[in-house]
This record gives structure tokens, C-alpha cells and sequence, in this order.
């Protein structure tokens, strides 16, 4: 794997700028970290050592990961850091590390529809064991404040006639679809949370994570705007798998990280906050979004035409309670993401 360029200045920038007040609580702390090697967690990692260096902190950070030595290869500039250490693990059995650790974030679990769709049992279990070891972990090192990155799954199909979910819809995934197992992994892993806080007296929060861009998203994945980046980055087509209709909302990276750091010292205990972008479009104009940004005016291919009368499918959150509660809101807008996202995916294909 070669080493990926660092993360733009100018988004790290904006993440402090919006988080600067929040981090007096982390000086001379430790966090822990699941997931960290991951999109969110290049995101948290880098965010973290910015604030780290620029504010003085003298806090740590300890990452969970299956392969330190791959992701030194991924990100050599966090590798080298004196206050980024990696513990070798599984997320369902990791040997605790030892002393206290003030916030965790539980960012495991990768929404891999392909192992979804091949080994629910598997997501299920990885879901779950991976949440019970997370909790007892945090019991023992005397967490206050933990974030769990759950999903918009758990809300099960959208109702076609309702514009945004909000996070009080009663909806769920169907328990007898095996493709379930993501969406209902993630609710038994907030309930297990909920559960696990009150018992042991620390803040659990959780944002239910809907659709983003920006660097170190997978191009090779289930993710539509990352497969019409890769398709723009080799000069087209860019091809659409469906019809284009079904509508979805993008929020850039460096918003994301601003809210999750949000969420974690801010956000209310045993309460989601739904995180992402209200502001919806269709999968054609996406593609379309991103060949014009792309530069070069590359091809959009739509697999097949729309079925008559049949209305369009969505997943796009209602983010009001993040915007009320915790004045959060999406503040780079979605032309200026995809520039800088491919900017960046060139540099790092470079």
C-alpha cells in the first residue's frame, strides 16, 4: 500500500476552527480509538494531532488496528507521531491497554456491503462482540465520555413520501432479511451502549453516520460518489449501476470531523444525533456533479431508465437536532468537496 499524502492543511484548519473550545477537556488525557485506521479515522487521527500540536495538549492516542505495520505504510506522517500509538488487535478480543483513558470512540466496523451481503452472521457478530469488548474496556480505564459511529441504518427503508428521517422514526430494518444484519447490528451496539453507560456512570453518545466525501473515502467500494470519483479520475465514463433516481446527501469530511468532536464533548448523554446533509439530489445529478468538477467533460452512463410512477428511493437525514442543539451544520458545500477530494485522490494516485 503506498503512503497517502497528509490531509489538506486548509481542512484541518477548519476542523480546529470549529473545535477549538472543545478540547481543553483532553489536556494531559488519553483517548482510545476503534476503527482508526479507517476513512473516520484518518479524519479523527489527523484532526487530533493538529489540535494536539497547535494547542498544546499534551494528550495521546491509542488506535486499535489489525495491522500497525500497514497502516504505517498508509500514513507514515501519524506513525512517526510520539503521541499516536497503535495497539495490535481485534476489535471482538483486544487485550486491554493499560491506564485511563478519559474519551473512547468506537469507530469499528466498516460498512462493507460485501460482507453484508456474503456473511451477515459475520457483520452481526463483529458488530456486537466487537461493542460488548469496546464497553468493558471503557469500564475499566474510567471513561467519561464515549461516541459510538452508528448508522442511518438502523432506521431500516426510508419512506418514499418522507423527505428526511429524523431521529425519533420509529422505522427498523426487517429482522428476517439477512441483509439486515449492518442496520440491526448497529442498534443492538447503541442499546448495548445505552445499557452499559447508565451502569457504569460515563456519557455515551451516537451519531448515526449517513453518506460523506472526501479523502481516504474507498473508491473501490459499495459507495456511489466514491465509484464515480475513481470513473472520473480515469477519464470516464462515469457509470451509474441503476436508474439514477434515488436521492442522497453528501457532507464533506472536515464537516464530518467537526461534528463527531462535537458529538463526543458536546452532545447530551444516551442521545443520536444524526450526521450528514440535508441537502439532497439525485444519483444522476451526482455523477453529473462530479464530472463537471472533474474537469475534461467525462461520459455519464445510466445503467437503465427510470420505471414509470415508480417514486425514487432515499436516504437523507434530518439534521435538525445537531443544528439546534450543538449548532452544527454543513459548511463546505458539496462543489467544493468533490474539487477537493479529487485534488487530493490525485495527489495521492500520484
Amino acid at each position: 500500500m503506498p503512503a497517502c499524502p497528509p490531509l489538506p492543511a486548509e481542512d484541518l484548519d477548519h476542523i480546529l476552527a470549529h473545535t477549538r473550545e472543545l478540547w481543553a477537556e483532553l489536556r494531559g488525557q488519553s483517548v482510545f480509538i476503534t476503527g482508526g485506521t479507517g476513512f473516520f479515522g484518518m479524519w479523527l487521527l489527523e484532526s487530533f494531532a493538529r489540535a494536539n500540536d497547535t494547542l498544546a495538549l499534551g494528550a495521546r492516542v491509542v488506535v486499535l488496528t489489525r495491522d500497525p505495520a500497514a497502516f504505517a505504510r498508509k500514513g507514515p506522517h501519524l506513525a512517526a507521531r510520539p503521541d499516536v500509538e497503535f495497539l495490535r488487535g481485534d476489535v471482538r478480543d483486544f487485550a486491554f491497554p493499560p491506564g485511563r483513558f478519559a474519551c473512547v470512540i468506537h469507530a469499528a466496523t466498516e460498512a462493507s456491503a460485501k460482507l453484508n451481503d456474503e456473511a451477515p452472521a459475520e457483520m452481526l457478530d463483529v458488530i456486537v462482540a466487537g461493542t460488548r469488548r469496546v464497553l468493558a474496556f471503557a469500564a475499566q480505564a474510567g471513561t467519561r465520555k464515549l461516541l459510538l459511529t452508528s448508522s442511518g441504518a438502523v432506521y431500516g427503508p426510508q419512506p418514499t413520501a418522507m423527505t428526511h428521517l429524523p431521529e425519533d422514526y420509529a422505522g427498523a430494518p426487517d429482522p428476517l432479511l439477512p441483509a439486515s444484519a449492518y442496520g440491526i447490528g448497529k442498534r443492538v451496539a447503541e442499546h448495548l451502549c445505552a445499557v452499559h453507560a447508565r451502569q457504569h456512570g460515563y456519557e455515551v453518545k451516537v451519531a448515526r453516520c449517513f453518506a460523506f466525501v472526501g479523502p481516504h473515502l474507498p473508491l473501490d467500494g459499495h459507495f456511489a460518489i466514491g465509484n464515480f470519483i475513481r470513473d472520473a479520475l480515469r477519464g470516464g465514463p462515469i457509470r451509474v449501476g441503476g436508474d439514477g433516481t434515488p436521492y442522497r446527501s453528501y457532507l464533506y469530511a472536515s464537516d464530518l470531523a467537526v461534528w463527531l468532536w462535537t458529538i463526543l464533548f458536546r452532545g447530551a448523554a444516551s442521545r443520536a444525533y444524526n450526521v450528514g446533509s440535508a441537502d439532497a439530489g439525485s444519483i444522476a445529478a451526482l455523477a453529473a456533479a462530479v464530472a463537471a468538477a472533474a474537469g475534461g467533460n467525462p461520459e455519464v452512463r445510466i445503467a437503465r431508465a427510470p420505471v414509470a410512477g415508480q417514486p425514487p428511493a432515499r436516504y437523507v437525514p434530518d439534521v435538525r437536532r445537531a443544528r439546534d442543539e450543538l449548532n452544527l451544520s454543513p459548511r463546505v458545500p458539496l462543489s467544493a468537496a468533490l474539487g477537493r477530494t479529487l485534488a487530493w485522490s490525485r495527489l495521492a494516485a500520484a
